[in-house]
């Protein structure tokens, strides 16, 4: 079964661009998959809502939204350590078949580097697997 990797600033994307981002996922990844969310993007995610603005409610949008998905099984948390986007890249590398979904711009430089899959973000308005 596929993994599927969630980046913190990817779970951003459904507050600031309207964006479906789990059913962009199921429609991108047609094979079985499971959706991961490392523990450090919950705690990015639980500091940014701290931010006043655009950030934090973004942040508790996202908080919100993943915390619904988790209740429902289509998100499962799997425990991280240290900084999110290595950890992030190294588990895709040693993971046969991991696609990272990210809006990080150096994190997908990396990957891209690894020839890994990822989802991102495509002129402000739709998801690609690229």
């Amino acid at each position: 079964m596929r993994k599927v990797i969630l980046d913190t600033n990817f779970l951003l994307i459904p507050f600031k661009f309207k964006i479906d981002v789990f059913g962009e996922i199921e429609r991108l990844v047609e094979e079985p998959h499971e959706i991961l969310v490392p523990s450090g993007v919950i705690g990015e995610l639980l500091h940014l809502q701290r931010n006043r603005g655009e950030l934090g409610r973004s942040a508790n949008f996202a908080f919100v939204l993943l915390e619904k998905m988790r209740t429902e099984g289509k998100v499962k948390e799997i425990e991280s350590r240290g900084d999110v986007d290595g950890w992030i890249g190294k588990f895709a590398s040693e993971n046969e078949g991991v696609i990272v979904c990210t809006n990080d711009i150096y994190l997908k430089k990396t990957l891209q580097k690894m020839k890994l899959k990822t989802i991102v973000l495509r002129e402000r308005g739709y998801l690609a697997l690229v």
